[in-house]
Order: structure tokens, then C-alpha cells, then sequence
């Protein structure tokens, strides 16, 4: 349609918002699917933030507040930072938007030029290449290998840079594979980055409290001071402390990249709700013991599904050391044949035909930068994943 933007024809709809959306058409049309799709927790939020947003209602914190965060929000946020990974930022190097996405998308757009390079490690989070395009760089994918973990080695980082790179973007845990790095996996690329002054990073730690087996979580900025001035510590509330449609991202950074953020900010959402900031505030300050609890849970469903998966024919689910997702291999499927009479022929073909044939939805790999594999999420029931795992288990065993 020409009356639109040409800047639209840079990305693309995002395949696990696609893929959640299916699966809730096909269900409202009657029939029985089980979703796998949605990165959210299905827990409900914790009781005491949610009575703190209903007292911000009461004592009317209902209006405009400052462009990219309460003071009370930043304050908490610099405590948080302090406490938990041992930054030390000032208020004004703290901006707060309407989840995750949007300081991302700040930040890529108030820093990227045309040419610039975005080195970004595949598996990737589907949004990281499209908001590039969408600033004018270019995305820079570097595959961590399913034998390295699908974690980045310090070689390809070394290799991947250039003079044009301007940001190399770090998820740990991982979306979609849920691989987290190692204090001292880190450290082996903060001292490539220590080469390249001109890289700046831009760490998305979403799913930092989300990590099993004794697995201890570090952030770039806290294993290689040095880098400070260069990073972008990005996180959020929605995943945690099971916040997903509160809709409150932050990060800490440099103080003219944050304004440079803010100003952004202040010309499309301004704001994020009042309401959810106040939530945010009690999210960070209060008891953070739910957290350990509902880790337990994940980490049986993780377990659970990790077993089932691995005695799926043609499949192969490593272990992942965070997050709520799994990201197993279906290369033992391609070229074979479903009982409905489709030929696997890729990862996508294959989440289509798991979709029709059983009503189980995944989303295919390909749309994170590597195939064959599929994501499934198990942030939701435990009898809903091992009825889910148990048709997969049946679709695999009817290929030919």
C-alpha cells in the first residue's frame, strides 16, 4: 500500500505474538489446543503489589507523572541495582517505559545511524533484529553453537567486530534457548569488548531471578567495571515478579544516552501508567520471597518437559540453565512425513503441522535466528505441558 511508511517493509510481525494469537483463534473457534507460545508466568501478580497499585488508585496517583519515571520508581530501581548486581547509578542515569521492548527501542533508535551494526547472538529474542532494521542498522546474527550451550564464544564476538559496530546486545537467560552465561563465560567476552572501545553493549536481563540448579546470575557492568559508561543495563518486572501486562521496563546507563532516551520517550508514550509504577515500587522494595517458590515450580515443569521431549522421536532438548523456555532440536524430523500427510521440510513446516494435527502450539525456530528447533514455553500448567509433551511425543512417533 503505498500511502504507507517504507519503514514498515524493514520488519515484520513478531512470530511469538503470531503464534499466541493463532492459538487463541483456534481455540475460540472450539477447538483444543494447548498453547506454548506465550512468554508469560501464569501466576497470578503477588498480592501485596497488587494492593499497592490499588492504593496508588485511592490516594489519586492517577495523573501524568515525569516522562521516564517516578522519583519513587528511580529510587527503587537504583536500590535494586545496588543491591542485587552491585551498579551504582544516580536517579538520572535510570529511564523507566512501558516494558522492556519500548528501552529498547529507545535506546536503538536515539543511538543507531544508517551503516551502523548490531551484533546480536543467535538464538535471539524475535524483536532485536526488526527494532535494528527498523532504526536503519543493520543486525550482525552470530550463532552460538547447540554445543556451546547456544551461548556466543569470545572468537566469533572477536570475528563479528567491526569499525561500523555500534552495540552488541546480550540476553542472559536467554529467550528463546533459556542458556545463561557464567561469571566467568562473561568475562571471556568483556575482555574481547575491553579491545573495542568504540562497542557498547546492551545487556537485556529480563530473566535474571529466573535461573535453577544453583546457577548464580551476573550482568556485564558487574563482572568488568570497565565497561560501566558502555553499557545499558535493561530489565523489567514482568517476568519475575509475574508483571507481564503492567507493562514496566528500566534500565541504568550513561546519563546522555538515558536523556537521549527520555527525549524520545517524551514525543510518543511519554509516561508509563502511574498505577503500574507504583506497583513496580512495591514489586522491587517488598518481600521477595515468592520468587524462590515459584523457581521451584518451574524448575520441575522445566524438568518434566525436558524428559518428555528427549523420548520424542526425532527429537533432542538440551537442559537450559534459566528462564521458562525449552529450545529443542527437531532435526531428526525433517524429511520425514506426518500422519496428515505433510512433509516436515523445516521447523516452521513442522509447528504448523504440530498445530493442526494435535493442537499443541510452539513457535518455529527459524523466527529466532536458528533452525531446526522450536521454543515451547512452560510458564504454564503442569498438567497442561505433560499433555502437551504426550501429544508431541505421538506426532513424532507418527512420522514416516
Amino acid at each position: 500500500m503505498p500511502f504507507l511508511s517504507d519503514a514498515l517493509g524493514r520488519i515484520k510481525p513478531s512470530a511469538t505474538i503470531a503464534a499466541t494469537q493463532k492459538a487463541r483463534a483456534l481455540k475460540a473457534a472450539g477447538r483444543d489446543i494447548i498453547g506454548l507460545g506465550a512468554g508469560e508466568p501464569d501466576f497470578d501478580t503477588p498480592e501485596n503489589i497488587r494492593i499497592a497499585a490499588k492504593a496508588a488508585i485511592d490516594r489519586g496517583d492517577t495523573r501524568y507523572t515525569d516522562v521516564d519515571g517516578t522519583v519513587a520508581l528511580k529510587q527503587a530501581i537504583v536500590a535494586k541495582f545496588k543491591r542485587e548486581n552491585g551498579l551504582d547509578y544516580k536517579p538520572e542515569q535510570i529511564s523507566v517505559g512501558t516494558g522492556g521492548k519500548q528501552v529498547l527501542f529507545n535506546a536503538l533508535l536515539a543511538t543507531i545511524n544508517p551503516g551502523d551494526e548490531v551484533i546480536i547472538p543467535a538464538p535471539y529474542w524475535v524483536s532485536y533484529p526488526d527494532i535494528v532494521n527498523f532504526a536503519g542498522g543493520t543486525p550482525v546474527p552470530v550463532v552460538g553453537k547447540a554445543e556451546n550451550g547456544f551461548k556466543l564464544s569470545p572468537e566469533d564476538l572477536d570475528r563479528a567486530i567491526t569499525p561500523k559496530t555500534k552495540w552488541l546486545i546480550l540476553n542472559s537467560p536467554s529467550n528463546p534457548s533459556g542458556a545463561a552465561y557464567t561469571r566467568d563465560e562473561l568475562k571471556r567476552l568483556t575482555d574481547v569488548l575491553l579491545k573495542h572501545p568504540h562497542v557498547w553493549i546492551l545487556t537485556d536481563d529480563m530473566y535474571e531471578h529466573l535461573v535453577y540448579d544453583n546457577f548464580v546470575f551476573t550482568t556485564p557492568a558487574q563482572v568488568e567495571p570497565a565497561l560501566f559508561d558502555r553499557t545499558l543495563t535493561m530489565n523489567g518486572v514482568s517476568k519475575a515478579y509475574c508483571m507481564t501486562g503492567w507493562r514496566i521496563g528500566y534500565a541504568g546507563g550513561p546519563v546522555q544516552l538515558i536523556k537521549a532516551m527520555g527525549g524520545l520517550q517524551s514525543q510518543s508514550t511519554s509516561n508509563p501508567s502511574s498505577i503500574s509504577q507504583a506497583a513496580a515500587v512495591e514489586a522491587l522494595n517488598g518481600p521477595q520471597d515468592f520468587i524462590p517458590k515459584n523457581n521451584a515450580v518451574f524448575k520441575q515443569r522445566r524438568d518434566l518437559v525436558v524428559s518428555m521431549l528427549n523420548q520424542a522421536k526425532g527429537i533432542h532438548c538440551p537442559t537450559p540453565e534459566g528462564a521458562f523456555y525449552v529450545y529443542p532440536s527437531c532435526a531428526g524430523t525433517i524429511g520425514k512425513t506426518s500422519k496428515g500427510g505433510v512433509k516436515i521440510e523445516n521447523d516452521e513446516v513442522f509447528s504448523n503441522a504440530l498445530l493442526e494435527e494435535t493442537g499443541v502450539a510452539v513457535v518455529f525456530g527459524a523466527a529466532f535466528g536458528l533452525s531446526p528447533h522450536f521454543r515451547i514455553s512452560y510458564a504454564t500448567s503442569t498438567e497442561a505441558l505433560r499433555e502437551a509433551c504426550a501429544r508431541i511425543q505421538d506426532f513424532c512417533a507418527g512420522l514416516k
